[in-house]
C-alpha cells in the first residue's frame, strides 16, 4: 500500500509531540507559555521581542522557556539570573547558535560575533584587547607631539576629534538654514564615518556627504546582509523542515563574492600604501601588521575585520537618538545639560559620564542580548536547561526590575551620580556590552565615541522639539530588530549656545 505525504506528515508531527512530552516529564524546565506542535510558540511572539518577553516574565516568572519551532530557548529577566549566566555559568553558555544564513555569513563561526567558544575566538579575542582596543590606542591624547606621533595608537584618538569637528560643523550649518534634524540620520553618518576612520584609516563620506565608491559597497553590502539575516524561515526554528525551503545559494554566493571583492580592493590598497609610506595605525594596518606575531591566518586577517568592523558603531549609532529623546522630549527634560565652558574637563564633568550611563540604562541598544548556547546540560534558577538550548538575557526588562531600581522607567541620569555602576560587564543590572566571556571587546571604543558625541552636542548646543510638538507627543517606542531604534525617528532643533567665535576653533578630544 503506497504511503501518503500526509500520512507521513502525520507521523512526523506524532514524533515531535511525543519527544516533546517526554522532555517534560524528564527534566525540569523553565514555566513558559503553551507551545504549539512544531512551531512552538513562534506565533504568539510579538514583533518587539523584548517588550513581549518582558510581558510574559511578569506572568511566568525571571526565567521562562520560550519555544522558537523545535528548539528550546530560555529568556532570563534579573540581574541575578544574568549574574548566573553571564559569570558562575559562563564556560558552559559560552557558544553561540548560528542560523543558516549566520553560518554563511560568519564562514561557518569564523569571526568574533559567532564563533564558538574555542581556540580561534580566545585568539582573536586577545587581539582585541592587547592590540586593537588597548587603553594606549584609545585614550592617547589628541595633539600628538614629536614623541607620541611616532606611536602606533595616537590617529585613532585625533580621528574621533576629527569627526566631532564636522560633526559641530553640519549642525551650525543645519541652524543657519533654520532645518530640523532627524537625529537618527545625522548620529548615525557620524558614527559610520568614525568606524571607516578607526578600521579604514579614510571617510568613506566626504564632507558634502556624497559616498564614494568604496563607501556606497560597503554600505551596499551591509544592507543587503542584514536583509538575508532578517529573511529567516520556519525552516531555521524546525530542522527537519530545512529540505523543503533550500538556501538561494547563488544569492548567497553572488553576497559572498562581492564582499571579497571589496575586501580584496581595501586590502591592496592599504598594502600599497605600506609600501610607499609605512603601516599606518588603523585597524586594517594593524591586523596586516600583527598576522605572524599572533600567527593569524588568512582568514583571521580578511574574514575578522570584514564581518565584525562593519557592525561595530551599529549598535552604539542607536544610543545618541535615545539620549536625544529622553532630554527633549522623553520623560522628563534634563535640567542638568548646564555650560562645561572648559572643554578640556568633559571626562570630568558628570553630565556625559552620567548620561552615558543613564541611556544604556534605560534604552540598551542590544535589549536582548545575542543568544549564548549551552555547551552542556546545566542548570540555571535551578531549572534543568538541555545542551543545545539557547539561552537570552533580556537586558531591557533588568534595566525596568522594580526590585533593582527606584522609579525605573524615570530617565534620572543623576541615579549614577549616587552610586558606583560599572556598565562594561561588571555591574549586572546595566549590560550594553554583554558581560563574561562573550564580553563586547569594543565596549571601551563605545564608550569614548558616545561619551565624547554627548559632551559636545550638550556643550555646544541647546536642544528643542519642533514648533507645536509637545513632550507628550515624542513617540519613545522602538522598531522591531536587533538594535533598538526609535520607532518614530526624533526630530529636534539645535541652537548654537557659545559666542560664535568659539566654534572657529578645533574642539579638544576628550
Amino acid at each position: 500500500m503506497a504511503v501518503s505525504f500526509f500520512d507521513v506528515a502525520i507521523a512526523v508531527a506524532a514524533v515531535v509531540v511525543a519527544a516533546t512530552i517526554w522532555l517534560r516529564l524528564r527534566v525540569k524546565l523553565p514555566p513558559g507559555p503553551r507551545p504549539w506542535p512544531v512551531v512552538g510558540n513562534l506565533y504568539d511572539i510579538q514583533p518587539v521581542r523584548f517588550r513581549c518577553f518582558a510581558d510574559w516574565a511578569a506572568r511566568y516568572g525571571p526565567i521562562m522557556s520560550v519555544w522558537f519551532g523545535t528548539t528550546l530557548n530560555v529568556v532570563v529577566s534579573s540581574s541575578e539570573l544574568a549574574r548566573e549566566v553571564l559569570k558562575e555559568k559562563d564556560q558552559m553558555l559560552a557558544d553561540r547558535p548560528r542560523s543558516r544564513s549566520a553560518a554563511r555569513f560568519s564562514r561557518d563561526g569564523k569571526d568574533l560575533i559567532w564563533a564558538d567558544y574555542g581556540p580561534h575566538y580566545v585568539k582573536v579575542r586577545k587581539v582585541c584587547n592587547l592590540e586593537l582596543f588597548s587603553p594606549k590606542r584609545l585614550e592617547a591624547p589628541f595633539a600628538p607631539s614629536a614623541r607620541t606621533r611616532s606611536l602606533p595608537w595616537w590617529n585613532l584618538s585625533s580621528a574621533r576629534s576629527l569627526e566631532l569637528k564636522t560633526h559641530i560643523d553640519a549642525l551650525l550649518i543645519s541652524d543657519k538654514n533654520g532645518d530640523h534634524l532627524v537625529v537618527r540620520n545625522h548620529l548615525s553618518g557620524v558614527a559610520f564615518n568614525n568606524i571607516t576612520r578607526l578600521a579604514f584609516g579614510k571617510r568613506f563620506v566626504s564632507s558634502e556627504g556624497v559616498l564614494d565608491s568604496h563607501g556606497s559597497e560597503f554600505k551596499a553590502i551591509v544592507a543587503n546582509g542584514l536583509k538575508f539575516g532578517a529573511s529567516l524561515s520556519l525552516a531555521e526554528y524546525v530542522s527537519w523542515l530545512q529540505w523543503m525551503f533550500p538556501l538561494d545559494e547563488e544569492a548567497y554566493a553572488k553576497h559572498g563574492a562581492r564582499r571579497d571583492r571589496l575586501t580584496r580592493a581595501i586590502m591592496e590598497e592599504h598594502s600599497q600604501a605600506r609600501k610607499k609610506s609605512g603601516a599606518r595605525q588603523h585597524f586594517v594596518d594593524a591586523l596586516i601588521t600583527l598576522q605572524e606575531k599572533y600567527d593569524l591566518g588568512h582568514d583571521h586577517s580578511r574574514y575578522g575585520y570584514d564581518c565584525d568592523l562593519g557592525r561595530m558603531g551599529h549598535g552604539r549609532a542607536g544610543e545618541e537618538p535615545w539620549s536625544s529623546g529622553e532630554g527633549t522630549g522623553g520623560t522628563r527634560p534634563c535640567r542638568r545639560q548646564g555650560p562645561c565652558h572648559d572643554r578640556s574637563r568633559f571626562p570630568e564633568s558628570p553630565i556625559p559620564a552620567m548620561r552615558r550611563q543613564g541611556v544604556p540604562s534605560a534604552a540598551p541598544p542590544t535589549p536582548l542580548m545575542l543568544p549564548h548556547k549551552a555547551s552542556t546540560k546545566v542548570k540555571i534558577g535551578g531549572y534543568d536547561i538541555p545542551k543545545g538550548s539557547n539561552v537570552h538575557v533580556n537586558v531591557w526588562a533588568i534595566a525596568r526590575d522594580p526590585a533593582m531600581w527606584k522609579d525605573p522607567l524615570k530617565f534620572a541620569p543623576e541615579r549614577f551620580e549616587e552610586e558606583d555602576i560599572d556598565i562594561r560587564g561588571h555591574d549586572f543590572r546595566v549590560l550594553p556590552f554583554g558581560a563574561g566571556r562573550r564580553v563586547c571587546p569594543g565596549a571601551q571604543l563605545g564608550i569614548n565615541l558616545v561619551q565624547s558625541m554627548l559632551g559636545h552636542l550638550l556643550h555646544h548646543f541647546r536642544w528643542r522639539l519642533p514648533e507645536g510638538v509637545s513632550a507628550g507627543e515624542v513617540d519613545m517606542m522602538e522598531n522591531p530588530g536587533m538594535v533598538a531604534f526609535m520607532h518614530t525617528p526624533l526630530q529636534a532643533v539645535a541652537t548654537p549656545r557659545l559666542p560664535e567665535h568659539l566654534y572657529k576653533r578645533l574642539p579638544v578630544d576628550m
